[in-house]
């Protein structure tokens, strides 16, 4: 059994103890893309009545934006911008979002947490909503970048024969975006804890 911190309240903790806990969240936070890819994974086979399973939809959203010569980071923010729908079926672009958070730029992260909204601009009105909700955000500096993450990547993506490359395609590409926080807190707080 690893060493473990003795204190109650975290107001009586020590260097020591954050010492200790710090190489734990180290090792842990090392391990953080397997944890992703493999919640990524409970998505395969997960229909929810679209044409094509959500995980699918994820890799066809990804491999789009890849085919298109999207970066990186770009590429795994498509990829994982429908990981929420398991924890968040009424939120799941912030859950994307949140887990993204640390280790995107601010547009792609907004361009993620904001997705939800934008798509439905294709849909909002067959189930009695405001299709134009969007424009709400009309003026925003991602607003544009979003807007076009739905029409060439997101929306497009239900098609059963389009090229959809495997998931171990992008693991690769998940390791490295989510290696290092590059986000200014994170990152300060990574490097306190290591």
């Amino acid at each position: 059994m690893n060493a473990r911190a003795h204190f109650t309240r975290m107001q009586d903790s020590t260097a020591a103890d954050w010492r200790l806990i710090g190489g734990e969240f180290m090792q842990f936070a090392q391990q953080l893309p397997d944890r992703v890819l493999t919640h990524l994974r409970l998505l395969d086979g997960d229909y929810g009545g679209f044409p094509i399973d959500r995980l699918s939809h994820c890799r066809q959203t990804a491999t789009r934006a890849l085919r298109d010569g999207r970066d990186e980071e770009y590429v795994v923010c498509a990829l994982l911008h429908d990981i929420g729908d398991t924890l968040g079926s009424f939120n799941h672009p912030d859950i994307a979002a949140a887990i993204l958070k640390p280790f995107v730029s601010e547009a792609n992260h907004w361009m993620v947490q904001n997705h939800g909204v934008f798509q439905g601009y294709n849909f909002f009105h067959h189930i009695g909503m405001d299709r134009n909700m969007r424009d709400q955000f009309k003026g925003h500096a991602h607003y544009a970048r979003t807007e076009e993450f739905i029409a060439l990547y997101d929306d497009p993506a239900f098609d059963a024969k389009a090229e959809t490359l495997p998931l171990s395609e992008f693991e690769p590409m998940v390791h490295r975006v989510l290696a290092q926080p590059r986000n200014t807190i994170y990152k300060a707080a990574t490097e306190a804890l290591a």
